[in-house]
This record gives structure tokens, C-alpha cells and sequence, in this order.
């Protein structure tokens, strides 16, 4: 069974989890930074699938 809200958040965040490692390695955004941005990607994961199950119940 495929729970599609869920499927839709981890793909935006592989998505923008991609684009800010690409930033990385072009020079566009240090190591500090990119932490920052991947912690921001990983709290708004969090927060979507904690939002899924608090609605399935």
C-alpha cells in the first residue's frame, strides 16, 4: 500500500536535499550552510509525516 501524502514529502525533500548538495559542490554554499539548509529540509520532513499520522488516527 503506498500512503501518497508521505511518498509526495520524501520526494520534495530528496529533491531540495539534492538541489543543496548541488550548491555545495558548485561552490555556492559552504559546508555550514548546506547543514543548515539540509536540517531546515529535514524538520519540514519531519513535521509532514508526523502531520500524516496525527491524521490517520
Amino acid at each position: 500500500m503506498t500512503d501518497e501524502p508521505t511518498d509526495a514529502a520524501v520526494e520534495r525533500f530528496l529533491d531540495r536535499a539534492t538541489a543543496a548538495f548541488d550548491d555545495y559542490d558548485e561552490g555556492y554554499a559552504d559546508a555550514d550552510a548546506t547543514l543548515a539548509m539540509l536540517r531546515t529540509h529535514v524538520d519540514e520532513l519531519s513535521a509532514s509525516v508526523e502531520d500524516q499520522a496525527d491524521g490517520e488516527e
